[in-house]
């Protein structure tokens, strides 16, 4: 497996009998060239066309035509609840990665972002588990910054 390479991603793949898995952190599934391991020990380059952001059940497409996984692994967040759309907005307005569950929101831990929060009368709690925030209103997942959207305004 070290010489396989991964130029393409498959989207929403949920591979029932993939090759491999690579269980990555929100920051890990945002790659342009990297090599990675597998969670059984098997390393490929990850060498895409532009960076990318990937989601759980995304996969790599081998050079050989196998798939790996990508899963969300388990991380540090906090557990948002309160008055959610007040608590979103502030969220967002920091541009802050914000994961939007029917009554709570999740967001990575940051003692600052968190504190804040609690001082608009939210309930804060740390908990472990995978991170699937909200995509980009202007494109797929992620990006490197905002980029200005010209407007009818602008002429």
């Amino acid at each position: 497996m070290a010489d396989l390479t991964a130029q393409t991603v498959k989207r929403h793949a949920h591979a029932t009998a993939p090759f491999g898995r690579c269980t990555l952190t929100y920051d890990d599934r945002f790659l342009r060239r990297k090599m990675l391991t597998t969670d059984d020990g098997g390393k490929f380059l990850v060498d895409l066309e532009s960076t990318t952001s990937l989601n759980q059940g995304d996969a790599f497409v081998l050079s050989d035509g196998q798939l790996v996984e990508v899963l969300a692994a388990d991380e540090n967040l906090l557990r948002i609840t309160g008055n959610l759309t007040q608590l979103a907005w502030h969220i967002g307005n920091r541009h802050t990665p914000c994961q939007i569950e029917p009554d709570h929101l999740l967001i990575q831990a940051d003692p600052v972002i968190g504190h804040m929060l609690e001082h608009l009368g939210a309930t804060v709690q740390p908990v472990v588990q995978p991170f699937t925030p909200e995509g980009g209103a202007y494109g797929h997942g992620r990006t490197h910054s905002h980029e200005h959207v010209a407007t009818a305004h602008d002429h």
